[in-house]
């Protein structure tokens, strides 16, 4: 049988979930329960399947690095990493026709092609590990194959498939595709039998999807083509990755793989699995993952209630105290709070659309923000001032860089850092701070084995993240992409 090479979309932005999963912090990147990311799991799922070698990652440019440290500690004896980095998403069918290119130009046409969502839970990985088997052989011969989950409600947030003639005892042709029905619709799907869950995995080589993408999605083909042939590629140890070129990109058609080929194309077959599966797709959903107490309450963090039922309340920094409450969803973090309807978890991404339009930042970033050398989180700010925690990760450094209207005070609180200021370079340890001027070149670096933490304190008249020239940088960004430090 052909190479497979398992392709794990991480894309979305997760909007359902706000305000946990935000734009640069989407939902792969939650943690569940045991402390994992959804991203994770879906790399252990991958790496765990027979005879993989070579695992592909098609993402947005802006989480690539945060997605290499949640790869990091689960890649000991190394799978080799492949990344299509995006400016910005545009749908599973450009994403999914980029990867198809990718692999059939460097490890073959015939190679089989595992595409998997980074944002579902799948609980029962013996039965996926089967289900990919049997996927693989229907694939083989030309089949764009599909997974499907027996329903075990009638959930209108899902899409269904309708089961044509068997191929074999164990999988179907698939008769048609169904996107989100109303609630009798679904129960009716539930009831009869003959629909599943589409999970949004697919089996398929590639030159049969490239196929389809000709025959059903020319312009996409088409443009992601002559985008690739703009696009820069770089090769490391163990790993390659390809960064889209923007332009070209820009002008791919926004579209889904289902829409684009899978509703049209005659060889689409499904695998009928029992795998425990969902896509996390609301606060609903994740609630089912926290057992539920004597009053039907579950709670995440530190809560007092009195009176309350069938709530679920997720906070993991401060105390929530309720009273008298029924079928609410609570959810807490640092710079927001959303208070749902339980019944209405899916119209939560209202909020996030409304937050957009505002230009208010809390759609797109959390209070502390991911970096590739480390994080930042805003303490406080208010007129002339803001005062941020930074912390740099071991041999990591910020760019060279200046700001023009602000000056910074850095504190530091624990390890060592390396500081550029104008001129001058030197190390700081705990307990030492250094003045930079407004319009001064510097630069922050960790030359020890541990993290370096520190307190910067800003002022001036301006302190958006967007007032930064920077001159060098170890992680490939420029001058245009403004507020990286």
């Amino acid at each position: 049988m052909s190479t497979l090479i398992p392709c794990i979309i991480a894309g979305g932005a997760g909007t359902r979930l706000w305000p946990v999963s935000r734009e640069a912090a989407p939902k792969p990147f939650m943690r569940l329960p045991d402390g994992e990311s959804l991203l994770q799991k879906t790399f252990v799922r991958a790496k765990a399947l027979k005879d993989v070698e070579r695992l592909l990652t098609v993402t947005r440019r802006e989480v690539f690095f945060r997605t290499l440290d949640d790869y990091r500690p689960l890649n000991t004896t190394p799978l080799d990493l492949d990344f299509i980095l995006e400016p910005f998403g545009r749908n599973t069918a450009p994403a999914i026709a980029a990867a198809a290119l990718h692999i059939s130009r460097l490890y073959g046409e015939d190679a089989q092609l595992l595409v998997l969502p980074a944002d579902h839970l799948i609980n029962n990985t013996l039965a996926f590990s089967a289900a990919v088997e049997r996927a693989r052989q229907l694939a083989e011969a030309g089949w764009l194959v599909t997974f499907g989950a027996p329903p075990t409600q009638a959930e209108t947030g899902f899409g269904y498939i309708e089961l044509g003639p068997h191929l074999n005892p164990e999988s179907y042709q698939v008769s048609r595709f169904i996107e989100k029905p109303d609630a009798a619709t679904a129960q009716g799907y539930v009831d009869d039998g003959q629909h599943l869950w589409n999970s949004g995995m697919l089996c398929m080589r590639a030159d049969a999807i490239l196929h389809e993408l000709r025959k059903y999605a020319p312009d996409v083909l088409s443009a992601v083509e002559h985008c690739l042939e703009r696009s820069h590629r770089a090769h490391g140890k163990h790993q390659l990755h390809m960064e889209l070129d923007a332009d070209s990109f820009a002008l791919t058609p926004d579209i889904s793989i289902d829409y684009a080929v899978m509703e049209h194309s005659r060889k689409v077959a499904v695998v009928p699995c029992q795998l425990d599966w969902s896509d996390i797709g609301s606060w609903q959903a994740v609630r089912e993952l926290t057992a539920r107490d004597a009053d039907g309450n579950q709670c995440n963090g530190q809560t007092v209630l009195h009176d309350v039922s069938n709530c679920y309340i997720d906070s993991h920094k401060r105390l929530v105290a309720a009273i008298g409450l029924n079928d609410l969803i609570i959810i807490d973090t640092p710079d927001a709070l959303l208070v749902a309807d339980a019944q209405r978890s899916q119209e939560v991404k209202l909020i996030t659309q409304a937050l957009k339009r505002q230009g208010h930042d809390a759609y797109r970033l959390h209070r502390t923000v991911h970096r590739p050398w480390g994080t930042y989180t805003v303490l406080e700010e208010g007129p002339g001032f803001k005062i941020k925690r930074i912390v740099v990760k071991p041999e990591a450094s910020l760019s060279l860089q200046l700001h023009h209207h602000r000056s910074e005070h850095w504190i530091v609180v624990s390890g060592m850092a390396r500081v550029t200021n104008g001129d001058d370079e030197f190390l700081l340890n705990s307990n030492e701070s250094t003045f930079i001027k407004p319009g001064r070149r510097h630069r922050l670096a960790n030359p020890g084995m541990i993290d370096l933490v520190m307190i910067e304190v800003q002022s001036g008249e301006y302190l958006s993240e967007d007032d930064i020239v920077r001159f060098n940088d170890l992680y490939g960004r420029n001058c245009s992409e403004t507020g990286r430090n």
